[in-house]
């Protein structure tokens, strides 16, 4: 960023296009680190360059689940008559790296994971679901119904939010013990940095539309697995009590396996007539799009510009409204010494603490299967059980077909990928055979909750005892 002004004017001196063509320049992330820091880039750059020159890259916004967001809202009939406060309960936007710093710990401490990705990313990805239709998908349309989106969101404080920082984590895979270093063994990284490596804000917009309606930003480095969504949670209505249920959701995986599903109710087959469980419809880009090709972001992103396309860019009003909404948290993070992220173990779904803070706005998050697995330490009764079903064959192994059952329940009920089902196998397989056995899933359990597991937050009774997850 300290070079953009300097290149700018380098290339306006001597690099831009004679007579009637054109000069476009590609501006990457980061712009700025705060409010004041981008109004000196703004100016710099503006002066050289009139905005429609200027090409400011998210390559979140080149993703092809977020471009989807404009057909999925606009070119259905049934999702947009539902958006909105009176029909939505929250929203939960989310971003999840099973990786460190890899030595680039220097650089991250610099910024950090607000800055890294919720203030750009994230954000971009709530403005394309949450503004107003546009009354054209150009650039100048777009950008207007984005910032006034941005005036409506309110400033962030530390009161809403919550903080991480990963430290050391270790756990067995394949039998072997892996370790991993925390955030402050990065030699890049002062040993007493508060820098955190997990936020999560809650987002509030003050317009017509989703006024009471939260909106949970989280991203973090050092979980349990590579991961980003959108999870958008339905309101249940006082007609549900005829047949109980959870409410529906519609989740938008844009990362890794492309997906749009829906979860909803489906009556279970037999004579009870109240007896409903959870299904999914599902839209995985892979089945649906054999062999279609998925434009890697920032191809797509450099086509856009090549063709003067800016409605997938970012705009200096935008950026101007979003700095606002975050300066003043990132100001008393830097500044603050009381301000202490909690050190999480490498590896955990979320640091403790977190499902606390959701909860606060209405959310209860997702398990994952390590959590699952880990409650059942204090009763072997109860694991079990949970084998025996799972042993379908009953030869005292449980091969890739039954593990899928055991998978499914921490994925929305969806079926497993190979890769999901490997990482599941690869920690509880001790003899390397690709079977699990019950004493290797118990010892997996036992080094599950020793390594990474909060009992405390631990209420998973529903499937222990057969049913679905919650």
């Amino acid at each position: 960023p300290s070079a953009f002004e300097e290149v700018c004017a380098c290339v306006k001196k001597s690099a831009c296009a004679p007579g009637d063509g054109y000069t476009r320049l590609i501006i990457e992330k980061p712009f700025g680190h705060d409010s004041e820091s981008f109004a000196k880039l703004q100016k710099a750059t503006s002066s050289l360059f009139p905005e429609d020159s200027l090409f400011r890259i998210d390559h979140y916004l080149g993703k092809e689940i977020v471009l989807n967001l404009v057909t999925l809202r606009f070119g259905n009939q049934i999702f947009e008559p539902l958006w909105n406060r009176d029909n939505i309960k929250h929203v939960q936007i989310v971003f999840k790296e099973d990786l460190g710093t890899g030595g680039r710990g220097g650089y991250f401490d610099q910024s950090g994971i607000i800055r890294d990705i919720m203030q750009n990313h994230l954000l971009q990805v709530l403005l394309w679901l949450a503004m107003e239709p546009p009354a054209a998908l150009d650039r100048a349309h777009v950008q207007q119904e984005k910032c006034k989106l941005l005036k409506a969101i309110r400033t962030l404080t530390l009161e809403h939010c919550f903080l991480g920082q990963f430290g050391r984590g270790s756990w067995k895979l394949k039998g072997e013990t892996h370790e991993e270093p925390g955030y402050l063994d990065d030699p890049g990284v002062p040993k007493d940095s508060r820098c955190p490596t997990f936020a999560a804000v809650a987002l509030q917009i003050d317009n017509d539309r989703w006024r009471g309606v939260p909106f949970l930003m989280r991203a973090g480095k050092g979980l349990d697995e590579r991961m980003a969504e959108v999870r958008v949670t339905f309101k249940e209505k006082a007609y549900n009590a005829l047949v109980p249920g959870s409410g529906n959701e519609l989740v938008m995986r844009i990362q890794p396996d492309e997906a749009i599903y829906l979860k909803v109710h489906n009556k279970l087959p037999g004579w009870e007539q109240d007896r409903s469980v959870p299904v999914v419809l599902d839209m995985s880009y892979a089945n649906s799009f054999p062999g279609g090709y998925v434009a890697d972001a920032y191809e797509r992103m450099f086509l856009n510009t090549a063709k003067g396309e800016g409605s997938l860019f970012v705009g200096s009003d935008e950026l101007h409204e979003a700095w606002r909404i975050f300066t003043p948290l990132l100001k008393e993070i830097d500044e603050s010494s009381k301000v202490k992220p909690i050190v999480y173990p490498f590896g955990v779904r979320v640091p403790e603490g977190m499902d606390a803070f959701a909860k606060r706005y209405g959310i209860i998050m997702g398990e994952s299967w390590q959590e699952g697995l880990a409650c059942l330490k204090q009763d072997p009764e109860k694991l079990q059980k949970v084998f025996n079903k799972l042993d379908k064959d009953g030869d005292g192994l449980l091969d890739h077909d039954e593990i899928k059952d055991f998978a499914r329940q921490f994925n929305d009920g969806r079926e497993p990928t190979d890769r999901q089902l490997a990482r599941i196998i690869d920690r509880l397989d001790i003899d390397g055979d690709g079977l699990l056995n019950f004493q290797e899933i118990s010892q997996g359990v036992e080094s599950i909750r020793r390594s990474c597991v909060d009992d405390s937050s631990m209420d998973h009774s529903s499937w222990s005892e057969g049913g679905g997850s919650p």
